[in-house]
Formats: structure tokens, C-alpha cells, sequence
């Protein structure tokens, strides 16, 4: 199954599950806090849970399931469908248009086709393997800044702790957005030069962006550097760092400690 007619079909369903999503939105939906620290869940996260495993499951009944709201599905094949229903569920229940619909399809652990949706925002970016990331189908890409001091960066002032940054704290320009979907999207759109995080972080989270940073020209690894890898029996990663080759090499150097 070609990534592109994969896209078309996350295209669809992410579409449907902005509908979910507006009509849950600003209605005070049932939430409750999830287990070991894991945020919150609402209603809307999961009527669009089930929405999204009913209706991707039908069209391709061997792929595999991933989600962060239902139980994981074996596939029987080489791939799996991964999501986040919505991504920045506090967001959400906040009233913040800053949450996102996360929906990727992995190939043997590799993302091949993602949608990252924020519906009130009317934001559509979109990505498959060897084809490109668009937003509502304008190609993007990464920034092409060189210098890391005073590069503009979607991390936290904790990301920023000295002890993660054995060659120096990188002196970075903060910024914040609620999803970690949508930082990714706005590396790969070049508003922002990087995003990271070091702390665990969920496959479900990060995967549909990876692949937007990827195929917009940028690079992304995990906090240590290394090739990220999804599912496998695995949620979640340690830490995400995204950027273009130049600027990722910085952090790189900053996190291991090397000579520039």
C-alpha cells in the first residue's frame, strides 16, 4: 500500500475527528485525570479514540494500533497505525485552539504517512515518505539558520537545566505551544528553528511530527541523538530533538559535550 493512499485515508479521519473535537469544544466535556501522571482525558478524546480505530481498523484491517486513549492491536504486517486523538487535551479543555489531532502510519517502526490537524485553527499539515510535508498542500520547509545562540525554540525552561547540557546551555529564544504534534509541525514549517524536549516522551506524541520535520528537510532524533524508532513493544521515546542538520548538530554538541 503506497504511504500516499495511506495519507489520503489519515487525511479523512483526521477531518472527522475535528468534527468530534468542535462539537466537544468549549461544552465543558466529562474529563477526569489518567493514571501515573499522564494527564487528563476527556469525552471528546475518546468518542474520537473510537472513531479513529473503527474507521482506519475497516480500511486496513492488518495494520497494527497504537493510541494513547484504546489498547494496543498486533498487526499482521509490517504496519501499525499510531495516534494521538487530541494532543494538548488541557489545551483543549482550557479553550485554547492549540490542540491537534496526531495521525501517522508506521512501517516497520517508521513513520510513511502523518497528519498533524488542528481543526480551530484550520491547519492541515501533512506528510508521506519521499513526497514532501505540506501545509493545507504549500510545501514546507525547515529554517535554514546556521547559529545557535538566539535561535528560536518551542522548549521549556526545564529542558533547559544545565545538567542536561554537559557543553554548555544552549542560549536559545523560548517559546511554547501546547502540542507537542503541533512544535514539530512549526519546525517543519520553518516559524521556528527548533523543539525539544529530554524528558520520556510518548510515540504517540511525536511520531505523525517526526516525519513532517523529516520530510521538510530538517533532522530528528531522540534526546540522546539516536534514530527514532516507534512501537516495537516500545511508547516511549527519551526525549525529541528536532531542528535543521546545522542546528541539530549544535545541540548535539552541547548534549555529548564535543569540541565545535
Amino acid at each position: 500500500m503506497p504511504a500516499s493512499d495511506d495519507l489520503a485515508l489519515l487525511v479523512e479521519a483526521a477531518w472527522e475527528a475535528g468534527e468530534i473535537a468542535r462539537r466537544h469544544f468549549g461544552t465543558g466535556p466529562e474529563s477526569w485525570e489518567k493514571d501515573q501522571g499522564q494527564g487528563p482525558v476527556t469525552a471528546a478524546d475518546l468518542e474520537i479514540d473510537a472513531m479513529l480505530r473503527a474507521r482506519l481498523l475497516a480500511a486496513r484491517p492488518g495494520y497494527g494500533w497504537l493510541s494513547e486513549e484504546s489498547p494496543p492491536l498486533a498487526a499482521r504486517g509490517p504496519r501499525s497505525f499510531i495516534v494521538d486523538p487530541i494532543d494538548g487535551t488541557r489545551a483543549f479543555l482550557d479553550g485554547s485552539s492549540g490542540f491537534a489531532h496526531a495521525l501517522a502510519v508506521l512501517a516497520d517502526g517508521v513513520p510513511v504517512a502523518a497528519v498533524v490537524y488542528l481543526p480551530l485553527a484550520g491547519l492541515c499539515y501533512t506528510a508521506a515518505a519521499g513526497r514532501g510535508a505540506h501545509l493545507n498542500d504549500a510545501p514546507l520547509a525547515v529554517g535554514a539558520r546556521k547559529r545557535l545562540d538566539g535561535a528560536t525554540a518551542l522548549v521549556t525552561r526545564a529542558q533547559l537545566a544545565r545538567d542536561f547540557w554537559p557543553g554548555g546551555v544552549p542560549q536559545l529564544e523560548r517559546h511554547f505551544r501546547p502540542s507537542l504534534a503541533w512544535r514539530l509541525a512549526l519546525v517543519a514549517e520553518g516559524r521556528f528553528d527548533a523543539m525539544l524536549t529530554l524528558r520520556p516522551t510518548w510515540h504517540w506524541d511525536i511520531a505523525a511530527g517526526a516525519l513532517l520535520v523529516a520530510e521538510a528537510g530538517g533532522t530528528v532524533s531522540d534526546g540522546t541523538g539516536a534514530a527514532l524508532r516507534f512501537g516495537d513493544g516500545q511508547t516511549r521515546a527519551p526525549g525529541i530533538v528536532a531542528a535543521n542538520g546545522a542546528l541539530h548538530a549544535g545541540l548535539m554538541r552541547l548534549r555529548r559535550a564535543e569540541a565545535g
